[in-house]
């Protein structure tokens, strides 16, 4: 049981305080929960369960803005962890993005939000399609409308018929236009490559989204042609978890429009689609550097993006950095940031130049990790494969469009 909830910003001040149960919970535990994390912000993030000396915290951290909640009492701290995620879901749902300002000026939509999404510490009502017929997003005419009238409540009079319903995040009568469902399949890839150029860790994390646009009462099935290689499954609500645990597929009537299916993580890879070598050689007070980067394998589609940085190390006064594709910047942090773009057939694209450390060090003796940052359209990289989205219940044969997206997630590389 959850007794408040706080949204802070960046510099730890408290944007909203939402008190849940008789139990007030003083805002001084906010103070404590910010000096904890800046004490630890050089070394790592603050851990999502945190105990104080009075309170079990529970923190997401979401655009610059974190979401703690507080509680004495034990309690699972997936489901804490989790009712965090969907708040701020809905949040930057509703408000078209999630920052300080935005929070500020829309306080009645989100406390009203946090009415109903809990109850006396419980979560409630987390389904988006639900919360809209009961609170309307913001609004120029709705503003417009509580300046004329007084009244800047958004809750609608009615309750939902979906409440009430077996499936309620599935809105009743729902009505389309033409019938159409959309699935993605979106991966980030983790990974870490030591000095030796050899492969330490590489995991994908990926999600199923579903965009559905389909009228009545439809009931899905998606299946996989290679189900066994995923691990950690989690689902929306609405998958019925019988079908998947006999033959591994997903059994569901679909909420309207966009949402999270399935994410899910794979771990048994060997390789990366693209390999970085960087090399350092210093003596008599410079540093030159080179890094190579191209394609290890070809994934079927071409590389969109691929982005380098690196942290210059404080002893380096000064870089000539320069590259035969792309961009190089050196920012005022001393963030080399290089921008390659597409890779392209003829050329691998390469990074030189010398670095002149500080008066009096010969050789460099930190040396600094590589991030990688990479996009792949039309490709899953886990090998995960949808076979077939059978639709019943619908008059009319609907369309149906699928697709791949794979990016970099912490891809390291060490030099």
């Amino acid at each position: 049981m959850l007794q408040c909830i706080f949204l802070l910003s960046d510099s730890g001040e408290v944007i909203l305080e939402k008190q849940l149960t008789g139990h007030r919970v003083d805002r001084s535990i906010c103070a404590w929960y910010w000096e904890h994390a800046m004490a630890q912000a050089d070394t790592f993030k603050p851990a999502p369960v945190i105990a104080s000396p009075t309170h079990y915290l529970f923190q997401i951290v979401r655009d610059n803005i974190t979401f703690l909640a507080c509680t004495q009492v034990e309690m699972p701290p997936l489901m804490a962890i989790e009712f965090l995620c969907r708040v701020a879901d809905v949040l930057s749902d509703y408000l078209a993005g999630l920052n300080e300002d935005l929070i500020k000026d829309n306080f009645v939509i989100v406390y009203e939000l946090l009415d109903e999404m809990i109850d006396n510490g419980f979560p409630l009502t987390t389904e988006p399609n639900i919360l809209r017929e009961m609170i309307a997003p913001p609004s120029i005419v709705g503003k417009m409308l509580s300046v004329v009238t007084g009244n800047s409540s958004n809750m609608s009079n009615t309750l939902p018929g979906a409440t009430a319903s077996c499936v309620p995040w599935r809105t009743t009568d729902l009505k389309h236009a033409s019938n159409e469902v959309y699935v993605d399949l979106v991966e980030e890839m983790d990974a870490i490559i030591n000095r030796e150029g050899a492969l330490v860790k590489c995991e994908i994390y990926g999600q199923v989204e579903v965009n559905s646009q389909l009228s009545g009462f439809p009931d899905l099935t998606l299946s996989f042609g290679n189900p066994s290689i995923l691990n950690d499954v989690q689902f929306h609500p609405c998958v019925r978890f019988r079908p998947w645990e006999s033959n591994q597929n997903l059994s569901f009537v679909p909420p309207d429009g966009q949402f999270k299916l399935m994410s899910y993580r794979i771990k048994k890879l060997k390789n990366t689609p693209i390999y970085v070598k960087p090399q350092l050689s210093s003596d008599a007070g410079t540093c030159r550097i080179n890094v190579l980067v191209g394609i290890r394998n070809d994934p079927g589609k071409t590389i969109d993006s691929i982005e380098v940085q690196f942290q210059l190390p404080p002893c380096i006064l000064s870089a000539d950095l320069t590259s035969n594709h792309g961009t190089v910047n050196i920012l005022a942090n001393k963030t080399c940031c290089w921008s390659i773009g597409k890779i392209p057939k003829d050329k691998a694209p390469s990074l030189s130049g010398s670095m002149k450390l500080e008066t009096g060090l010969e050789r460099l003796h930190v040396s600094p990790i590589f991030q990688v940052s990479f996009k792949i359209m039309g490709v899953a990289l886990s090998g995960l494969q949808i076979d077939n989205l059978d639709i019943k219940n619908l008059p009319a044969r609907p369309y149906k469009g699928f697709r791949a997206v794979t990016r970099a997630g912490k891809y390291e590389v060490r030099s």
